[in-house]
């Protein structure tokens, strides 16, 4: 018996791994986040398994279901949305598991932060410009570490991703002008790869409008930086024509050119 944690993916039906719809359409027992995952994902399942929505379960009816799992010797696929190494609320039911000896893996999936990327046609990092992603989000009822102040961040300038942070995004702005400028780019991507998604862009000072707008409330990445707008940027050394790596060697006739 084991529990499948699997990253079901951001919303596409099509953007789970294969081996995560295989699981789905093979585990006995699959247990989905309801609220998120969507319904297509869950259609694979096998007639005959029993299929579950944890969306208003606490965490003790979530991991009664994997004990009694345990003692049948069923394999259960637990069904999270995105990726679950991220904003997942997997850390507590492994934690569970481990007290119980309840074995279980992680299928990794498609994050909703690289999803709505794709959507937006971005690259977060781009040469010297960008080269760090910080992936965090807003404080609200859940107290952020005192190391992990948003100022804090934003001192880098680097690329900010926020996830669950929507609601607060007056806040965001507020906290990220004086170091990113009221000029800087933002984009906010709703349920990115739903049929239903949204796309806002805009700046630092008008992003805030530009959401209540749209009425977005819920379910969305916030970006923030440069590389969000950014054309004038250096190429990748990758590949460049004077520049060897294992798999090619650099083209000697234009180094000369360059330097002659």
């Amino acid at each position: 018996m084991k529990v499948y944690i699997i990253g079901a993916g951001p919303g596409d039906p099509d953007l789970i791994t294969i081996k995560g719809a295989r699981l789905v359409e093979t585990c006995p027992i699959v247990l989905y986040t309801g609220s998120l995952v969507p319904q297509r994902v869950i259609e694979r399942a096998n007639p005959a398994a029993t299929v579950l929505d944890s969306s208003k379960m606490t965490l003790e009816d979530i991991i009664s279901i994997l004990e009694d799992a345990k003692k049948k010797d069923l394999d259960v696929a637990r069904v999270h949305t995105g990726d679950p190494s991220i904003f997942g609320s997997t850390a507590e039911q492994m934690r569970k598991m481990d007290e119980l000896r309840i074995p279980y893996e992680i299928v990794p999936g498609v994050s909703s932060f690289t999803a709505a990327a794709a959507m937006l046609g971005k690259e977060l990092t781009l040469p010297e410009v960008s080269q760090s992603v910080v992936i965090t989000r807003a404080e609200g009822r859940t107290p952020m570490p005192e190391k992990e102040k948003l100022e804090t961040f934003a001192s880098t300038g680097a690329t900010l991703v926020f996830f669950l942070s929507v609601l607060h995004i007056r806040k965001i702005t507020e906290e990220l002008i004086p170091h990113y400028g009221k000029d800087c780019p933002v984009s906010v991507v709703q349920k990115a790869t739903w049929p239903e998604q949204k796309i806002v862009t805009g700046t630092l000072e008008n992003i805030v409008s530009k959401v209540k707008e749209e009425k977005i409330t819920a379910t969305a990445i916030i970006f923030v930086g440069k590389v969000l707008d950014c054309h004038d940027f250096a190429d990748s050394r990758l590949y460049a024509s004077d520049f060897s790596h294992k798999f090619r060697k650099a083209n000697k006739k234009q180094i000369v050119s360059e330097t002659t």
